[in-house]
């Protein structure tokens, strides 16, 4: 059968159960496995005859999500919380990677655009971070300490002000994919470029590696969390553009689940960088730089495992699961 043919002939039955999988209530369980055995013949019949071709891909996410909602139907009362950390969020992350690529690629090209700007232009700094800001960290560097201000608050005060401002900067980078991710693209731009410039301000006034230690130590969770609630935002920005089979309503519902789950996905990573930041980074100047360094690979390790590695072995493992069932 040509691949146009069997497209046409199993195209109502594939959106049926793309229906299906969205559906809030639960489904029943005879249900779910009818839809996975007719799923699995599907792509087996597409891997065989149509290698090549994107509708293995597509078919092989379908047959996934059918996995993950049994897997989840099972689970739910006992483990719902653990489910959703240990599969939930690694599958919906392996799924939309390509938009968690386009985040870090435009937050590192953001960056540079902060540190050539800064490079070029001696007053960029001061229009980016501002006066307030730069003249007090000038006395800061002259103190010999030039990141006091991690210091200048209480620990418990600092922790909570801190975690409320990076979730409110998060879930502003996020909300604004709404506008088609125009506005989660102006956010990521502008934290890179305010990143950029603010490094180079202190590689300029050769306190660079004073500044890693104090801002490093919690910055390495706290900003790599915002790149990912960016690409939440590209990803429901892009649920509104490009709708695909679906119609626009349903394709941006489905993007704001998804999307809003990775963004949560995220709060324990950016809770940990305050406490960092409201505990620890207060004491990087008396820290030893060894255990500096522990901290800050530590940290970033963690949870680029979690989003970069973590959900490719989710995804391998289920599909090992398919290939046995096939």
């Amino acid at each position: 059968m040509r691949e146009v043919a069997f497209i046409k002939q199993n195209k109502e039955k594939w959106l049926q159960f793309e229906n299906a999988i969205q559906q809030k209530t639960h489904n029943d369980p005879d249900e779910l496995a009818e839809l996975y055995l007719h799923l699995i013949n599907d792509l087996a019949y597409a891997q065989t005859y149509y290698k090549k071709s994107k509708l293995v891909i597509y078919l092989n996410d379908l047959v996934v999500k059918v996995y993950q909602k049994i897997y989840k139907t099972k689970r739910e009362n006992s483990n719902a919380f653990i489910n959703f950390f240990k599969t939930e969020v690694p599958l919906l992350v392996y799924s939309y990677r390509r938009y968690i690529f386009y985040a870090f690629v435009l937050f590192i090209i953001s960056v540079l655009i902060g540190v050539i700007s800064a490079m070029r232009e001696e007053s960029f700094v001061r229009l980016i971070l501002g006066n307030t800001y730069v003249n007090q960290t000038l006395v800061n560097i002259e103190k010999g300490d030039p990141v006091a201000v991690y210091a200048s608050a209480s620990n418990w005060g600092s922790f909570i002000g801190i975690t409320f401002n990076n979730i409110k900067v998060g879930l502003t980078g996020y909300v604004y994919g709404v506008t088609g991710g125009i506005g989660t693209a102006y956010v990521l731009l502008q934290n890179g470029i305010m990143l950029g410039a603010f490094q180079y301000f202190f590689a300029q006034h050769g306190v660079f590696w004073q500044s890693v230690k104090g801002i490093w130590l919690h910055g390495s969770m706290e900003i790599f969390a915002i790149v990912i609630e960016g690409a939440a935002g590209l990803i429901l920005g892009a649920s509104i553009l490009f709708p695909g089979t679906r119609s626009r309503l349903s394709s941006f519902k489905q993007g704001m689940r998804d999307s809003l789950k990775i963004v949560i996905s995220t709060f324990p990573f950016t809770i940990a960088a305050a406490f960092i930041e409201g505990y620890i980074s207060r004491y990087a100047k008396e820290m030893p730089h060894f255990l500096a360094i522990i901290i800050i690979l530590g940290t970033l390790s963690f949870i680029s495992f979690y989003y970069m590695i973590y959900p490719f072995r989710v995804h391998k493992k289920i599909n090992q699961i398919i290939a046995l069932e096939k």
